[in-house]
């Protein structure tokens, strides 16, 4: 049963009550808020997500609540609850769904330490991934949900996970983050896709949430083998073009935006060497969309 079979009173009474349980690949999230004016979007943010009963294990308890006294009505905020405990501080309650998206975030990055966990995004096609390491500002986002509109399956917009002991990448599917320009660039690419209304003056400036496809959604659990890194960085007025990357450049970008790098050590170590020994490396300027993707689908058909 997905988070779609319920109905909006069923999903607004599950939210505020005892919360609602979902799978989002490998980890299992319960998700309670007392917030109504998230309910509508996140029911379709989350619409392709399987529900799972009460018998299974949860890997994360998270809440979105309303602020305490005054707050609720003067200048109203929201807060983040994981577990009973408050990690940031308060937001502005219209922040709320960017926050429990940035609060998940946070979440993986703080408990999974059985797992190499990268800032990138990350689609595939067919059993083989690319990752996209980049820093804020570079287009990843909005190359990755373009790529997803495009017949590329979501692995991860912010988070890559790599297995330690295969080396395969897991899958999440959970809400595209798209800033500022790319908000308006994404509706008019991809005008089928869901996204939320914009959420101004964050830390991030403005941001919209784009719902994962249903296919991404169903095929979360499936591994993806590492095949191409590739840095993107968008550039106005720029040609499309892959450059490839030496294998030492490629392992300090994984490494310098792997999230638990420093804490795996050795098998942080061995799992960044074994990724970059398995993809194509190349860093990426480009800034069509179009010429983004006739790129990206020639490396897809490459098999050499």
């Amino acid at each position: 049963m997905k988070v779609s079979a319920l109905s909006s009173a069923e999903f607004s009474e599950r939210l505020a009550g005892d919360g609602i349980r979902l799978a989002t690949g490998p980890f299992n999230c319960r998700l309670q808020s007392g917030i109504p004016e998230i309910t509508a979007e996140l029911a379709r943010l989350y619409a392709h997500h399987p529900l799972i009963d009460d018998t299974r294990f949860v890997d994360f308890h998270v809440a979105i609540q309303p602020g305490h006294g005054l707050r609720r009505w003067l200048r109203p905020q929201s807060r983040f609850i994981v577990d009973a405990i408050e990690p940031f501080t308060p937001l502005p309650r219209d922040q709320s769904l960017p926050m429990l998206e940035w609060g998940l975030n946070w979440c993986i990055t703080a408990y999974s330490q059985h797992i190499l966990v990268i800032h990138a995004a990350s689609v595939a096609r067919g059993n083989r991934a690319v990752i996209l390491p980049a820093p804020p500002g570079s287009g990843k986002s909005t190359l990755c949900a373009a790529l997803v509109n495009r017949g590329w399956r979501l692995l991860s917009d912010e988070l890559t996970l790599i297995r330690l002991d295969t080396g395969e990448l897991m899958g999440l599917a959970r809400p595209v983050s798209l800033k500022n320009a790319s908000i308006d660039i994404i509706r008019n690419y991809a005008p089928d896709a869901f996204l939320t209304q914009p959420v101004h003056d964050t830390t991030k400036g403005t941001v919209a949430l784009m719902a994962p496809t249903q296919a991404s959604v169903d095929a979360a659990k499936t591994p993806a083998r590492p095949a191409w890194m590739v840095l993107p960085r968008y550039r106005a007025g720029a040609d499309a073009c892959l450059t490839p990357m030496g294998s030492g450049a490629a392992f300090l970008q994984l490494a310098d935006n792997a999230m638990n790098y420093h804490i795996l050590g050795a098998r942080g170590f061995k799992a960044v060497g074994h990724t970059v020994d398995q993809c194509q490396n190349f860093s990426f300027e480009y800034s069509r969309l179009d010429d983004a993707i006739a790129i990206f689908e020639q490396l897809a058909g490459d098999e050499t």
